[in-house]
């Protein structure tokens, strides 16, 4: 059976790892290659080009209105609320 040691690990890291192996009721070796494991078994995915998926959007947020329609709906669909009058107040005074 093969073995590795780690060292120099963040102590933050391993007290997460010690964390977890306690949770799951395993020694942090078990959990360590549990871990692995579970890394290595999932589908590798393709890491994303973020220029490609926004020029994927480009075009979805199109609209029949016009720039004022849209503003208008906008500023109708406001609600007024009094839920920062009492620190305008309070500020006020100050």
């Amino acid at each position: 059976m093969a073995m590795l040691q780690v060292r120099d690990m963040d102590n933050r890291l391993y007290d997460t790892i010690r964390y977890s192996a306690k949770r799951a009721n395993r020694s942090i070796s078990q959990q360590v290659i549990t871990i692995l494991q579970e890394y290595f078994s999932s589908p590798v995915s393709k890491p994303k080009n973020a220029v490609d998926e926004f020029l994927k959007l480009s075009g979805s947020w199109d609209d029949e209105r016009s720039a004022e329609e849209i503003i208008d709906d906008i500023n109708s669909s406001r609600v007024n609320s009094s839920r920062f009058e009492v620190e305008r107040r309070i500020n006020c005074k100050n």
